[in-house]
């Protein structure tokens, strides 16, 4: 049955309004994405809460779901060169930008999920701490930034599936680091995080088997 997000009440959010929140933060490599999302007064969308709390199947029914019945959605991003050159806390206030100019309709306010609202929105804009999880908006665009992500990863391991991408989705899990550790450093690989930064120093590159030399006896 379509439902209202009884928490919607409480923060006054109306059709006209937008949830943003993004995707991808953590992992050591692979875009950050952003989603904004303008939900109906009324939706059918059942377990709709802060993606994290949902299993991967029922993250892709919702999404699927949500393309149909938001009034308005769009998702952006923002690549490793762009992580690299801000940083990611800017890099992913800019795919956060994106997103809300990616709407093709001007919302009235965008919530924003966590305490920092990206620079140069043009519209009035209210950060909510866990507003994933508060917010039926910023739920909807967790779902589709996370759903977003998670199909870079799979994109990524259709082309180096020695490194387990779909397994691990990028997060610097115990194995992503031996594969790391084995197969080197990609360009796709944040940079500047820890663990990739350390590989690098130690000259820990991915070479490509088409670069690669066999050596030839005398």
């Amino acid at each position: 049955m379509p439902e209202k997000h009884r928490m919607n009440e409480i923060f006054e959010v109306q059709p006209t309004h937008a949830g943003v929140d993004e995707a991808g933060r953590g992992p050591l490599v692979g875009s950050v994405f952003a989603a904004a999302v303008m939900l109906p007064v009324e939706y059918d969308l059942p377990g709709l809460t802060d993606s994290k709390k949902l299993s991967e199947k029922k993250r892709d029914q919702l999404a699927v779901l949500i393309r149909q019945q938001a009034i308005a959605w769009s998702v952006a991003s923002a690549d490793v060169v762009e992580i690299h050159q801000y940083n990611i806390l800017h890099a992913t206030m800019r795919a956060m930008a994106r997103a809300v100019a990616g709407l093709n309709i001007v919302p009235e306010k965008v919530w924003i999920d966590g305490n920092r609202i990206p620079v140069g929105l043009t519209v009035t804009a209210e950060a909510v701490v866990k507003g994933d999880a508060k917010i039926a908006a910023i739920s909807a665009a967790s779902i589709l930034a996370k759903t977003a992500r998670d199909a870079e990863m799979y994109a990524l391991a259709e082309v180096y599936p020695q490194y387990g991408f779909d397994k691990h989705k990028g997060y610097g899990t115990a194995a992503h680091l031996a594969a790391l550790e084995k197969y080197g450093v990609l360009p796709q690989h944040r940079q500047d995080f820890a663990p990739v930064r350390l590989l690098l120093a130690q000259g820990h590159l991915h070479v490509p088997a088409s670069m690669q030399t066999k050596s030839v006896s005398d």
